[in-house]
């Protein structure tokens, strides 16, 4: 039995019907680690199997240690959104719940490069002199 019902399914369609380009889903985890990793890896098998845009690799971070390195994820399990290139999109944990929905936005937006954010926050963030890190917690607590 999988993550999403059939409803679910028909929505995520709907949604990557948007999609402009390839996404790669890049999924750490590990057997060692908790039962929210082997989750993690047939959620995120069970939406890229939506659409033949998305593409999934799935690392093991204590083999794979170069590349979890480099995508800087150091906690299990974690999933990377690209499109053309990183945009820094990290989800640590599963991405179910509340955070489901950010995912299935996430891939559209990486699939096009396009933020969707107004003139004057793209001309505010311009203004920014170095990078900046911003992470979102979600809980439904």
């Amino acid at each position: 039995m999988g993550f999403l019902s059939a409803r679910d399914e028909e929505a995520v369609v709907k949604e990557f019907s948007r999609i402009a380009g390839p996404v790669t889903l890049t999924v750490f985890a590990s057997g060692l680690g908790p039962e929210s990793n082997a989750q993690t890896v047939a959620l995120i098998k069970e939406v890229a199997a939506l659409d033949d845009r998305i593409s999934v690799a799935v690392l093991n971070p204590h083999i794979e240690r170069e590349e979890a390195a480099t995508y800087g994820v150091d906690v299990t399990p974690a999933v990377v959104v690209e499109g053309a290139r990183d945009y820094g999109i990290r989800f640590f944990g599963i991405p179910a719940g509340y955070e489901f929905s950010n995912l299935i936005d996430s891939v559209v937006s990486v699939s096009s490069g396009e933020a969707g954010l107004g003139e004057d926050t793209t001309a505010a963030l311009r203004g920014l002199t170095e990078d900046v890190v911003i992470k979102v917690f979600s809980t439904p607590t």
